[in-house]
């Protein structure tokens, strides 16, 4: 399970609404990142793959293949506006470092 905080929702929701695509899709996912481990990725999508985990939040949906899921499990996105910029965030407590 993946949680979405109300900053994030209200977010995602502002950004699919300028898209005018009812067919989006947040998508998350965890790639390789080198030297600094693994990384997170935030994308829109219309397709949903055979192997994808898929949360209905709100009035939309957030999509996980299944490699990431197995890192994703339990955490938690979030956005966040500080006077250094705005960002999505994940708060995973899978992540040891």
């Amino acid at each position: 399970m993946i949680t979405v905080t109300e900053s994030a929702v209200a977010k995602i929701r502002d950004i699919l609404a300028e898209e005018n695509n009812p067919s989006l899709k947040l998508r998350v996912f965890v790639q390789g990142g080198g030297c600094s481990g693994f990384s997170y990725g935030f994308t829109f999508d219309e397709e949903i793959n055979e192997d994808d985990f898929e949360f209905p939040i709100s009035n939309f949906k957030v999509l996980v293949d299944s490699m990431s899921m197995q890192y994703l499990q339990g955490a938690e996105i979030d956005y966040k506006e500080e006077i250094m910029g705005s960002q999505f965030t994940i708060k995973n407590p899978n992540a040891v470092t």
